[in-house]
């Protein structure tokens, strides 16, 4: 029997020393120039204080945690499956990865950050040698990551009735197992686009897509690791796995469940960036400063807007008017008149530490000289990478007791 053949894009793990020092923050940060690690106040330690094994894509994260001994198998694929991936091996899961042969893909896919501690094997699902290889892979897994379109493995033989009954079989897709549109093609934009995500997002122009983050991640990946999560603990009291149907179809209407409610409510119009958490409260949206960069302003709470107004230098009246529509046009031009007097990082300085919900919109390349950000050492060196590369480190975080 011809074995699968072990790809040279594995992750290595190294192993790093406990470390407990901790460099102090700098008394100021700059946005723009991070430290030469990735970030101010940072240094080489590790990700976690213990002196267990540490991957290279966080920077060293813990390789036991409460998945420890839960071996997963991941068919690769595209954005939700390999995240979804991702968070069981920083929970402590083995995973292993198998390609296809050939390309990524798509061109320039990032997905190799999204890989971690996987072992990456390469087989052809069509070759007997390689298909038998990966059955016998399977016999010893906990979890399977199924990112085919419907059926394609049960024609393989490898569908949830041919393989072991322990076994989570947890199953990606964009439109569902079942409907008419279950074998069809389509990405993020294409699921987010009829269930009303899209249509609800942007300005009163056009919609924007909100990258990949609420459609791939928010209602796929997240809910693929609850439900796999679930499962296994099902497991410890039943002895048995079972099927984890996710769609990002349905993750993301469930996510929508604010916006069902409000419009059972009647306070939800379908009028785009007229809404409260749309960008149609003037206290809830973002505005341009002197510098042509923005700042976030998310003062719902009464008490919050006051600090927000008062930081503004806007009259006490419009703290009373906040929730009065009427005046939210007008007030939407008081408070965008007082944002464009100075730049963007004098506003971040001048709220900066308060209850006005005002905070910068920073790019990707300055969220690491954030200091919420560094403090807590989100945003992790890649080795090997270009200079400045990061990656973000695993989270949740958890203090287990042994």
């Amino acid at each position: 029997m011809r074995a699968a053949v072990l790809s040279d894009r594995s992750v290595r793990l190294v192993l790093q020393p406990r470390s407990g020092r901790r460099v102090p923050l700098p008394p100021s940060v700059d946005f723009h120039r991070p430290g030469p690690t990735g970030g101010p106040g940072r240094d080489a330690r590790p990700w976690s204080d213990g002196g267990e094994f540490q991957d290279e894509r966080a920077g060293g994260c813990r390789v036991t945690g409460p998945l420890d001994g839960v071996v997963v198998v991941e068919f690769g694929g595209e954005g939700p499956g390999p995240h979804a991936a991702m968070q069981l091996a920083d929970l402590g899961a083995t995973v292993t990865r198998i390609d296809r042969p050939g390309p990524a893909g798509f061109p320039d896919s990032p997905d190799h950050l999204l890989r971690g501690r996987h072992r990456i094997l390469t087989a052809d699902l069509k070759d007997p040698a390689d298909l038998a290889s990966v059955r016998e892979l399977l016999a010893g897994a906990d979890v399977l990551i199924d990112v085919f379109r419907p059926g394609v493995l049960e024609r393989l033989g490898l569908g949830p009735d041919d393989l072991h009954p322990r076994l989570v079989y947890a199953r990606m897709t964009g439109w569902g197992q079942t409907g008419p549109w279950a074998k069809v093609a389509g990405h993020d934009i294409n699921f987010l686009s009829v269930t009303g995500a899209l249509h609800a997002i942007g300005t009163a122009e056009a919609p924007v897509p909100p990258l990949n983050l609420l459609g791939d991640y928010g209602g796929g990946s997240a809910y693929l690791v609850g439900g796999v999560l679930a499962a296994l603990y099902r497991r410890e009291r039943t002895g048995v796995g079972g099927v984890v149907d996710v769609a990002i179809l349905d993750g993301v209407l469930n996510l929508m469940q604010i916006i069902w409610q409000a419009r059972a409510a009647g306070t939800w119009s379908d009028e785009r960036a007229d809404n409260l958490l749309d960008g149609g409260a003037p206290f809830y949206r973002c505005y341009e400063c002197a510098d042509g960069r923005h700042v976030a302003l998310g003062s719902l709470e009464p008490r919050f807007f006051a600090l927000a107004a008062a930081g503004l230098g806007l009259d006490p009246v419009w703290v009373e008017r906040q929730y009065d529509r009427r005046y939210w046009p007008e007030l939407a031009r008081r408070i965008a008149g007082a944002f464009a007097g100075r730049t963007r990082d004098e506003w971040a300085a001048h709220f900066a530490g308060t209850d006005a919900c005002v905070t910068p919109v920073l790019a990707p390349s300055e969220a690491a000289g954030h200091p919420q950000v560094a403090a807590r050492e989100l945003l992790v060196p890649v080795p090997g990478g270009r200079d400045g590369a990061v990656a973000a480190a695993p989270a949740p975080r958890m203090s287990l007791r042994d």
